[in-house]
């Protein structure tokens, strides 16, 4: 079961507080401004800072 585009409007990057988009993997969420990656795991969004990795 995918993230639902109802929840993917509603959610946004904890620390920056912009826009979330999924990978291209559909593996994580990254934020359009900050970079950070947050994983999705059993298909819930993990949207904790220290969880994050910081895409290049």
């Amino acid at each position: 079961m995918a993230i639902s585009k109802e929840l993917l409007e509603i959610l946004v990057c904890p620390l920056c507080k912009a826009t979330v988009e999924l990978t291209a993997a559909e593996t994580g969420l990254r934020c359009v401004q900050c970079r950070r990656v947050y994983p999705i795991r059993d298909d819930i969004p993990v949207m904790l800072i220290d969880e994050a990795k910081i895409e290049d």
